[in-house]
C-alpha cells in the first residue's frame, strides 16, 4: 500500500490546501500582472487578418513595436480565436496551458511517486503547487504564451512515439517546429542520436504544414520568410534582462554592439557538449534526459530566450530531484543533486534578474542579470544520465528514475562534483 493511504489522506489534503494558500499569497506579492499581453498580440493580429481583411504581419499592437512573429502555420492553428470573444480566448489560453503542465508533471512525477511509495495524487498536487510559483510558468500563463503547448507536443512525441520506435515518431516535433521555429533543435536531436526516420518525419511534417500554410496564405508566407522573420525589432531588445540566452549574456556586455563572434563561439561550444551528452543519454535509453538536455540548449542558443521560455527547464529540474531521491540516503550525490535542484528552483521563482533591469553594469550586474542563464549552463553539465529500466521498457517510455547507475562515458564526474551554486 502506498504511504499516506487511509488515515493520512486528511493530512495530505490539509498539506495541499496550506501549500496552495501559501503559493497564492506568494503570487499575490511576487507575480507580475501582464494582462495577457502576448495573447492580445495573437488575438489582435488574428482578428485583423481573419475578420478585418488586413495582412497578418501588418498588425502592430498600439503604442508598441510588437506584432505577430510566428510562422503562418501558427496563425492557422490560432484561427479559432477569430470566432470567440476576448474573455473566452483568455479561458482557452489558461486552460490549455494548465492542462499541458499537469500532463507533463504527471509523466515526470508519477514514476518517482511509485518508486518512493508516495500517494500519487498527493505528489502531483504538491509539485503542481510548486510549479505555479515557478517564474517562467507563471509568466507563460500571465502573458498568454504558447510555451507549454509546444513543450507538451515535443514531450509527447519523445515519450509516446520516438522512444517506442513508432512510425508516428517526429510528428509532434515537426508540428511544434512549424508553429515556432525554436523547437527545430529537436530535429537536430533526432539526427545526432541516429533516429533518422523520426528526424525525416519531423522535417517532413514541418515542411508539409508550412507548404499548406503557404498555399492558403501566400502573401503572409512571403512576408514572414522574407521580412518579418528577420526583423528583430518585432521581438524586443537583445540586451533586455529578460533575454536569458547566451546572446542576451553577450549583448549585456555591450548593448550597442554585441560581439557576434563571441556569441557564435559560445554556441558552438555548448552545442558540441550537448551533442556528446544526448548521444550518451540515448545510448543508455534515457529519452527523458535527452528531452531535458535539448530543452536547456534550446534556451541557451536561441538568440532570444525570454524568461517565460525557460519552462523548457522544468524537465531538468524534476529529473534532478528524481536522480537525487534515487541516490543512497545521506550520500554526497544525493545532497548535491537535491541541493542544486532546490537552489535552482529558489532562484527561478525569485525574479532575481529583474533587480538589474535598469543597470546591469559591473561584476554584480554581469552575475546577477544573467543568473537564469547560469542556471541553464549548470543544469546542462550536472544533469545525470540514467539507464533504461525494465518497467520503462514494458511501458514503452524512457526511464524516469527506477535505476541510477551513474553517468555515461565519464560524465559522472561532473555530476558528482555538482554543488548548490552560491549567487
Amino acid at each position: 500500500m502506498a504511504k499516506g493511504a487511509g488515515p493520512n489522506t486528511a493530512r495530505q489534503v490539509l498539506v495541499v490546501v496550506v501549500l496552495a494558500v501559501a503559493v497564492a499569497a506568494f503570487l499575490a506579492v511576487a507575480a507580475e500582472r501582464h494582462g495577457f499581453f502576448d495573447l492580445q498580440v495573437y488575438y489582435g493580429a488574428i482578428n485583423y487578418w481573419a475578420n478585418d481583411g488586413g495582412e497578418l504581419y501588418d498588425w502592430i499592437r498600439v503604442n508598441t513595436l510588437y506584432g505577430f512573429t510566428y510562422p503562418p502555420f501558427a496563425a492557422l492553428t490560432m484561427l479559432p480565436m477569430a470566432l470567440v470573444s476576448w474573455p473566452v480566448a483568455i479561458v482557452i489560453s489558461v486552460t490549455t496551458s494548465v492542462a499541458a503542465t499537469l500532463l507533463l508533471l504527471y509523466w515526470l512525477v508519477d514514476p518517482v511517486a511509485r518508486r518512493q511509495g508516495w500517494t500519487r495524487w498527493f505528489a502531483l498536487a504538491v509539485v503542481a503547487c510548486l510549479a505555479a510559483a515557478f517564474e517562467p510558468l507563471r509568466e507563460t500563463v500571465n502573458f498568454g504564451q504558447v510555451n507549454m503547448l509546444l513543450l507538451i507536443l515535443v514531450a509527447a512525441d519523445l515519450v509516446l512515439f520516438t522512444s517506442r520506435g513508432s512510425r508516428w515518431a517526429g510528428v509532434g516535433i515537426g508540428l511544434a517546429t512549424a508553429i515556432k521555429l525554436t523547437p527545430g533543435l529537436f530535429i537536430v536531436y533526432l539526427l545526432v542520436t541516429g533516429r533518422w526516420r523520426a528526424a525525416l518525419t519531423a522535417s517532413g511534417t514541418a515542411a508539409v504544414v508550412t507548404l499548406v500554410a503557404a498555399a492558403l496564405l501566400p502573401d503572409a508566407s512571403r512576408e514572414f520568410w522574407t521580412q518579418a522573420l528577420w526583423n528583430t525589432d518585432r521581438v524586443g531588445v537583445l540586451s533586455f534582462v529578460s533575454n536569458q540566452s547566451l546572446q542576451g549574456v553577450v549583448a549585456r556586455l555591450d548593448p550597442v554592439h554585441p560581439n557576434r563572434v563571441v556569441w557564435l563561439l559560445l554556441v558552438v561550444a555548448v552545442v558540441a557538449y550537448w551533442v556528446w551528452r544526448v548521444r550518451a543519454a540515448v545510448a543508455r535509453g534515457d529519452e527523458m534526459t535527452g528531452l531535458a538536455l535539448t530543452g536547456i540548449v534550446t534556451c541557451l542558443v536561441s538568440p532570444v530566450t525570454w524568461v517565460h521560455h525557460l519552462v523548457w527547464l522544468i524537465p531538468a529540474l524534476l529529473l534532478l530531484v528524481d536522480n537525487g531521491l534515487a541516490a543512497p540516503a545521506g550520500s554526497r550525490r544525493r545532497r548535491a543533486l537535491l541541493g542544486l535542484a532546490a537552489v535552482s528552483y529558489a532562484l527561478l521563482i525569485s525574479r532575481l534578474v529583474w533587480q538589474w533591469q535598469v543597470d546591469f553594469s559591473g561584476v554584480d550586474g554581469f552575475l546577477g542579470s544573467n543568473a537564469y542563464a547560469w542556471i541553464s549552463l549548470v543544469l546542462l553539465f550536472a544533469l545525470p544520465i540514467r539507464a533504461r529500466s525494465a518497467d520503462a521498457d514494458r511501458a514503452g517510455i524512457a526511464d524516469l528514475g527506477e535505476d541510477v547507475r551513474g553517468e555515461a562515458a565519464g560524465a559522472g564526474d561532473a555530476v558528482d562534483a555538482a554543488r548548490p551554486v552560491r549567487r
